[in-house]
C-alpha cells in the first residue's frame, strides 16, 4: 500500500518456528530496497487508473502500501507488558467469541506462535526509528510506551496500542509500531481485534513483510486512512506476480480490485494489487461499532487470501483454534498461485502493527472525498488546511486512535 523508503520491517509452543510495505517514483523505490544501508522508508503513492468504479471526486486518490522489513532495527528483549494507566481512550470491549456448543472437527493447522493476554507483547520488537511513511509520529520503545500509557493489557485481557493525546505538540506525536520477532514461510495468520484506530489523520495497518523489499513480499491485511470504513488488502512483490483477472467473480472474492492486476512494486509505482472490501464494517468506525472481528490471512500452495469475519459471525473452528479454511466462505481478497508463486514472491515474513498520522496517504488525501466513509473531507471536517497542523494542535481528537487486540495466532499446516 505505500512506498518503502527507509524500510522497517506469527506457529505452536510444541513445534519449532517455521523457517522460513511506498510509493513515490522508481528512483526512490531503488533507494528503498537498500535497507541495509539505512532505514527503510515506505511511501504511499496515489495512482490514477482504478479498475473498480469509484464515486466521482476531484480529490479521490488511492494509496497502497505500508512498511518495510525492519532490518537494522535493534531488538530490545521482550518482557511482559503490565497494565498501565488508561490515559488515552477507554477501550473496554472483549475480543472473545461466544462459546460454541457445536463440536469442531480436528484440524491440520497447529499453533506455531500465539500472542494474547498478559504476555501479548512478548516476542515483538518495538520499532523506534523515524516513520518511513513520513508521518507525524515518533515511534517509541516499550518502556517509554508503557510509562506514557500508550500500551497496556486492559481489564479484558486485550492488548492496547495508542497514540499520544497531549493537547498540543510542537512536532510529532508518540505512537507504537511492533513487529514479530518470529518469521514464517506460508501459514495462517489470525488476528482478533475489537477496536482499531480511526478518525481524521490516522493511518493504521496490520500487515506482514519480508526482507529486501519487495523481494520478500508484503501482504497488507488491514489498512486504510482517516474516516474510511472499508478495508483494503494489498500485496507488493518483485516483477512477475500478476492477477489472472480483474473480475471479482472470476477471482471468487467478495472484495473489489481497485489497483493494477500487476502486483510488482517497480512496474506499478509501488501500488501493487489492492482489493477493497465491500463491507462498511470492515475498517475504522464501522469495525469498532460492531465490536470488531477476525481477520485471517492464508498463505499456502493455492496463493494468498484475506478473510474478514465480523463479530458474531466468526467460524467456530477459529474460536476453537482448529481452523478449517477449506470450509470458509469466499475470501475478501485472493491472489491465486496461478500467476504468482507465493513461495517465490514471498518469504520470511513478520507480522506488524502500526499507527501513523498523516504521512503520504492520510496526509495526501486530506482534502479528498469519494472513498467509503469519507463523504466530507478531513480538511472541511476539522477546519485545518493541512493534516500535520491538525495533528499538532488537536490531541483530544485522537482518543479513538488505538488498537485493541484480543489475539494474534500464527498456524502452520502439519498435513
Amino acid at each position: 500500500m505505500h512506498t518503502f523508503l527507509p524500510l522497517i520491517a506469527l506457529a505452536l509452543a510444541s513445534l519449532s518456528l517455521v523457517q522460513g510495505k511506498s510509493l513515490i517514483l522508481t528512483h526512490t523505490h531503488k533507494a528503498a530496497v537498500k535497507h541495509s544501508a539505512g532505514l527503510a522508508r515506505d511511501l504511499r503513492v496515489a495512482f490514477g487508473g482504478i479498475l473498480a468504479t469509484q464515486p466521482s471526486s476531484s480529490s479521490n486518490q488511492n494509496f497502497y502500501c505500508v512498511g518495510s522489513d525492519g532490518e537494522g532495527v535493534s531488538m530490545p528483549p521482550s518482557s511482559n507488558s503490565s497494565s498501565s494507566p488508561t490515559t488515552n481512550g477507554n477501550p473496554t470491549s472483549t475480543g472473545t467469541a461466544a462459546p460454541s456448543s457445536t463440536s469442531v472437527a480436528p484440524s491440520s493447522w497447529k499453533v506455531a506462535e500465539s500472542y494474547s493476554g498478559k504476555t501479548f507483547f512478548n516476542g515483538w520488537t518495538f520499532f523506534t526509528t523515524a516513520d518511513p511513511t513520513n508521518g507525524n509520529v515518533q515511534y517509541v520503545d516499550q518502556s517509554t510506551a508503557q510509562s506514557a500509557g500508550l500500551v497496556e493489557i486492559n481489564s479484558d485481557g486485550n492488548a492496547v496500542m495508542r497514540v499520544e493525546t497531549t493537547p498540543q505538540v510542537q512536532t510529532n506525536r508518540q505512537s507504537v509500531r511492533i513487529t514479530t520477532q518470529a518469521t514464517f514461510n506460508g501459514g495462517l495468520v489470525v488476528m482478533d481485534a475489537v477496536h482499531m484506530p480511526t478518525g481524521c489523520g490516522t493511518w493504521p495497518a496490520f500487515w506482514t513483510n519480508g526482507p529486501n523489499w519487495p523481494a520478500g513480499g508484503e501482504i497488507d491485511i488491514v489498512e486504510g486512512v482517516n474516516n474510511y470504513t472499508n478495508n483494503q488488502a494489498t500485496i507488493h512483490t518483485n516483477p512477475g506476480c500478476v492477477l489472472p483477472s480483474s473480475s471479482s467473480a472470476s477471482l471468487n472474492i467478495s472484495g473489489t480490485l481497485v489497483a493494477s492486476t500487476d502486483c510488482s512494486a517497480s512496474q506499478t509505482d509501488n501500488q501493487g494489487c489492492g482489493i477493497r472490501s465491500n463491507s462498511s464494517n470492515s475498517f475504522g468506525s464501522g469495525f469498532n461499532e460492531i465490536g470488531g472481528g477476525v481477520y485471517a490471512m492464508l498463505w499456502d500452495d493455492t496463493g494468498i487470501k484475506v478473510y474478514f469475519f465480523p463479530r458474531g459471525s466468526i467460524p467456530s473452528d477459529i474460536s476453537a483454534k482448529a481452523p478449517q479454511p477449506q470450509n470458509w466462505p469466499a475470501p475478501m481478497a485472493d491472489w491465486p498461485s496461478t500467476d504468482c508463486n507465493p513461495y517465490q514472491f514471498f518469504n520470511n515474513n513478520s507480522a506488524i502493527f502500526d499507527t501513523t498520522l498523516c504521512g503520504d496517504w492520510a496526509g495526501g488525501v486530506w482534502t479528498g472525498t469519494g472513498v467509503p466513509g469519507q463523504t466530507v473531507s478531513c480538511a472541511q471536517q476539522t477546519g485545518f488546511s493541512t493534516c500535520s497542523a491538525f495533528v499538532q494542535a488537536s490531541g483530544g481528537s485522537f482518543t479513538e486512535a488505538y488498537w485493541e487486540v484480543s489475539s494474534v495466532v500464527i498456524y502452520q499446516n502439519t498435513s
